[in-house]
């Protein structure tokens, strides 16, 4: 199928690995056309490092002149999307999912999820906030849900500390999004 076709959503939460946005979002335009969610933490990030593309907010949801039988922005992308990736997933995103919250715009496109379609996670967290007891029940919630978690990798971190909790590096991502894709022939 044609790879034009392919919608990919990225959502980007509030780790610091988001300052890897842009490469991210390079990686995953050789497979589709990838439109970028960032939540208000995220977006702290992606201004940070002047990432060059456009991006949703929760203030693209709602329109001030709203009225009843117009689109709804989070439906929308759900309804239009091949593949979901949240990379970074930050430690409160992965609570909020798990729980079924769904308090800004991105939180709203993984609730309204179309499960026969990818949704890949690839955490990003301190050590201490990746080997704690909640985040193995929030991700076992989320793969018996059907998603596909990449397991964070053990490098120094941002905050100095060395261990578990480094975002995935990207190439694996997006090779495991290509793959599901070509596999399941989604567009």
């Amino acid at each position: 199928k044609e790879q034009s076709m392919r919608n990919i959503i990225l959502g980007v939460t509030g780790s610091v690995a988001a300052i890897k946005t842009q490469k991210m979002y390079e990686s995953l335009s050789n497979i589709g056309s990838v439109t970028v969610v960032a939540t208000k933490s995220g977006e702290y990030f992606l201004k940070q490092c002047n990432f060059p593309y456009n991006y949703l907010t929760d203030e693209s949801e709602w329109k001030e002149n709203y009225k009843l039988g117009d689109s709804i922005l989070h439906i929308e992308l759900r309804k239009n999307a091949s593949a979901l990736v949240l990379a970074p997933l930050d430690a409160n995103t992965l609570a909020k999912i798990s729980l079924g919250l769904c308090d800004n715009l991105l939180t709203s496109v993984v609730r309204a999820w179309d499960w026969t379609k990818p949704m890949i996670l690839a955490p990003s967290m301190n050590t201490m906030m990746w080997e704690n007891e909640p985040t193995f029940e929030q991700l076992n919630i989320m793969k018996n849900r059907g998603a596909i978690v990449v397991d964070p990798v053990e490098k120094m971190l941002a905050c100095g500390d060395v261990g578990v909790g480094a975002m995935a590096d990207i190439s694996v991502v997006s090779n495991l999004l290509n793959n599901l894709i070509r596999w399941s022939g989604l567009n």
